[in-house]
């Protein structure tokens, strides 16, 4: 169909619509999908979250569909590689459609302005540019799939601490030449079309309600055409959210939209025009993605889309899920020990509690059901075979809660809150986390209750931990005996569940190795809520001497490989972390280690940047992120040399969380958080104090060697409105195919105001093969050399109070807000990392 021909019959469709049924599609019908309107034939349609996979119309835990894990934001920035993002996104976009899903709730674009943020796993990186362009490069994979994305979130939501009163307060200038770039560039090169607001304040407005921003900027600079969508309960204004350009409120049903906007109208509060754009906005989208048409349109009496594709598992969207593993690993150092040759190690120590689990997201909405998971203990014993030797010791405990028990549990639910009479419904959970949002059968109000059982045959003898965290309230039976109560004394309100769910109640069995024993969970819904929801924890006890077991394992054998980490539970939506360290004793379990066995691997399994004071003593240092699905087969293969660590640090690791320039401001008090550092944002801020760091912006090494040539500017005088290319010689003169990661930064010589000592404005990857070389081209345009310039509402003004003898600065007759370019000397820093520089290209900007 053409564009004009969907305009028209989108035109023809809010043409024949109600008053009421325009202001019903401006809220959702429920948590996951819009309001359909039967008489015009005007279907549902299904949104899912997210970044790390298209999980479909659930919550995590709420249903067994599966779904490709892919690599968290910070691996897929670290990858530098917009072609590979792009490929990513394609996969996501294609299972959204899988599961009758038309809007992607991603990418997620904030900046990493604290290496504290709770939710930087999900985010790209702590530069603008770099964020943009990856996450523009997503936007044009998944939507190549038929489905809208929603960048987010809109804007200065970059802490968790009290996310949903919190006002963001930055400075213009600060605004748009750091945070709003990436939305930016998402929505003007990549053509998203659709845009989730933050739940947060920026300057005193409400992120839904922000004129300014959804209008002012948005809309009419940008030139955005799509829909603005809000994030999760986070709209409660009707005239204020309509006016401002809010389109659609989720989830449903509406509190501030629907009814209380065909209300709104009614009063005259708001225009009938105003619901007329934003309903014209919604169905153009919904028109392009195809939601009307095909075998995906969801109508009132559609089956739920989960229940018809439970699985998602394809073997290219492995492939892609693999090779963007392989490439967002990080070799941060490497003393020769790396990698690790089977010839010379026959005995390996696999050491650490990641290691024998798949720590492979982070907590909160971005969480998915992969179709299976991999310990890197596993793909390594697999890797390596009978060739070599593989010990494992955990060494120390790092859960703030027991891991959710890892097998499937059969669930019964009953009507009534007592688990009598029929079972109305019968499901298949993955593991021991349950969670419903509303009742499991939709068709049965009031109160429910259910069952859920499995058996667990313990591999050895000994102690073993069964934990409950609840929503509601449950009871743990082990072989028919009670061991935890939640119901006759429930517990305290903990911080599991966005929030929502208790604190743990724990109780130690002694178990044998190889007997089964009988495990049921009762739950009962309590009260109404918006979600029920059970965790069973269950895992064995680590012994009093795991340290010492570990050390000596380590001592014992040619190498050791440490994995070391956080896990969901420490980074996660919803809070932010409190220490930059790793939690609990795992620093002193590395040193120790590396102290008993200096040929030690240590690799960080975390999303978000680590102290690692054992740095200088390790062997070897991998960063691999929360590496999604394939991250352990990934891990196996760089670490036996098979394929290439392809990342570069998309985020500065600082010494300690004191340099970082967020320190003092960071994560906010009174409701208001103060962005003080200014433009000073990651490693602008560590150069222009001279403040050393652990491992800088861009740093990555290779299995192989690359040299960085002459750099061959297009010209070293630049006119107005010109475009620079810079063509850089690039040569592999190591001994195997690798990858290289050529980085531009822009430095002012001679700057009239306070500027970065040099940005990001440019880069490319490229991979090349032993002795071979290419080219790469670099383009910059005058918007690479310029800052943001907040102008001034009082020029006239100004320039009458200037006393007699005032000089310089800038003149008052200056023009309004704008991007300006001061003519000058520039340098271009052409090289590996912000602190690697292999070539200088000197420039001049004419007037």
């Amino acid at each position: 169909m053409a564009v004009n021909d969907d305009v028209d019959r989108v035109t023809r469709l809010v043409a024949a619509l109600t008053l009421d049924e325009k202001a019903a599609l401006t809220a959702g019908e429920d948590m996951w999908s819009t309001v359909a309107v039967e008489r015009v034939g005007l279907p549902k349609v299904r949104v899912t979250d997210g970044p790390s996979g298209a999980r479909g119309a659930a919550l995590p835990g709420e249903v067994a569909s599966t779904s490709t894990c892919v690599p968290c934001g910070t691996a897929l920035g670290a990858t530098w590689d917009p072609q590979l993002v792009e490929r990513v996104g394609e996969v996501l976009g294609a299972e959204a459609r899988s599961k009758a899903c038309h809007v992607l709730l991603a990418p997620t674009v904030n900046i990493h302005r604290s290496p504290l943020a709770g939710r930087n796993f999900e985010c790209y990186s702590e530069d603008p540019l770099l964020s943009g362009v990856l996450g523009a490069a997503f936007v044009r994979g998944a939507q190549s799939r038929g489905v809208a994305t929603t960048v987010k979130h809109f804007v200065g939501n970059d802490a968790e601490f009290e996310r949903y009163t919190m006002s963001s307060e930055i400075d213009e200038r600060t605004l748009r030449e750091i945070y709003l770039l990436p939305f930016e560039l998402a929505i003007r090169e990549g053509g998203s079309l659709g845009i989730m607001t933050g739940y947060n304040r920026m300057n005193g407005a409400w992120c839904s309600e922000h004129n300014e921003l959804l209008h002012g900027i948005l809309r009419d600079e940008w030139g955005f055409e799509g829909f603005v969508i809000s994030d999760w309960f986070a709209a409660a204004s009707t005239v204020a959210s309509a006016r401002a350009g809010l389109d659609l409120e989720m989830p449903g049903p509406g509190r501030a939209f629907g009814a209380a906007l065909a209300a709104a109208v009614r009063a005259g509060e708001v225009e009938e025009a105003t619901l007329d754009v934003q309903v014209q906005r919604l169905l153009t989208v919904f028109e392009r993605v195809g939601a009307f048409d095909g075998e995906h349109a969801l109508h009132p009496d559609s089956a739920d889309a989960t229940d018809a594709t439970d699985v998602t598992d394809e073997p290219e969207h492995r492939a892609v899920a693999l090779q963007a593993a392989t490439d967002a690993m990080v070799l941060l150092k490497n003393d020769g020990v790396l990698p690790l040759a089977t010839r010379s190690v026959r005995r390996v120590a696999v050491i650490g509690q990641n290691a024998g689990r798949a720590v492979i997201m982070g907590g909160g909405s971005s969480q998915v059901q992969p179709p299976y998971r991999v310990t890197p203990l596993e793909a390594l014993r697999t890797r390596w075979g009978d060739d070599v030797s593989v010990v494992f010791e955990p060494g120390v405990d790092i859960d703030t809660t027991v891991p959710p028990l890892s097998q499937p549990m059969a669930v019964e639910v009953f009507a009534g809150a007592d688990r009598q009479g029929d079972v109305v419904a019968r499901r298949e959970h993955p593991n021991g986390e349950i969670v419903f949002m509303g009742s499991p059968v939709p068709e049965q109000a009031g109160p429910f209750s259910f069952r859920a059982r499995t058996t667990v045959v313990p591999p050895d003898s000994g102690a073993y931990v069964f934990t409950l965290v609840q929503v509601g309230r449950s009871r743990l039976l082990i072989d028919g005996t009670p061991v935890l109560d939640g119901f006759t004394d429930p517990p305290r309100r903990g911080t599991s569940f966005f929030g929502l769910g208790s604190e743990e109640i724990t109780a130690t069995v002694e178990l044998t190795g190889g007997r089964a024993v009988e495990v049921e969970v009762e739950y009962s819904s309590d009260t109404a809520a918006a979600v029920y929801a059970v965790k069973l924890g269950f895992a064995r006890r680590q012994p009093a001497d795991a340290m010492e077991r570990a050390v000596a394992a380590a001592a014992g054998a040619d190498a050791a490989v440490v994995v070391v980490g956080t896990t969901n539970e420490w980074e996660s939506e919803g809070h932010d972390r409190s220490s930059m360290d790793l939690p609990g004793d795992q620093d002193k379990l590395v040193a120790r280690v590396v102290a008993a066995n200096p040929n030690t691997v240590v690799v960080v399994n975390a999303g978000a940047p680590v102290t690692m004071p054992w740095a200088d003593q390790a062997g070897a240092v991998l960063q691999v992120w929360f590496g999604g699905q394939e991250m352990s087969h990934a891990l196996a293969g760089v670490l036996t040399g098979d394929t290439e660590p392809g990342g570069r640090l998309p985020t500065t690791f600082p010494l300690r969380v004191e340099h970082n320039p967020s320190f003092g401001n960071f994560p906010g008090e009174n409701d208001e958080v103060r962005y003080g550092e200014g433009v000073l944002v990651g490693y602008r801020w560590y150069e222009a104090r001279h403040l050393p760091v652990r491992f800088p912006f861009g740093h990555g090494l290779s299995y192989t060697r690359f040299t960085i040539g002459a750099p061959r500017p297009s010209t070293t005088i630049i006119a107005a409105d010109a475009t620079l290319t810079i063509e850089v010689p690039v040569s592999n003169i190591g001994d195997r195919a690798g990858a290289e990661v050529v980085q531009c930064y822009v430095a002012p010589v001679a700057p009239r105001l306070t500027r970065p000592a040099k940005e990001l404005k440019a880069f490319a990857k490229v991979r090349l093969e032993p002795g071979e070389s290419t080219v790469v081209t670099l383009a910059l345009d005058r918007r690479a050399f310029a800052y943001w310039d907040p102008g001034s509402p009082e020029h006239a003004d100004l320039k009458s109070r200037r006393p007699f003898m005032a000089r310089g600065g800038r003149d008052a007759t200056a023009p309004g807000p704008g991007w300006r370019v001061d003519p000058g000397r520039y340098e271009l820093h052409i090289g590996r990392s912000s602190a690697d520089t292999a070539q200088v290209v000197r420039l001049d900007l004419a007037e």
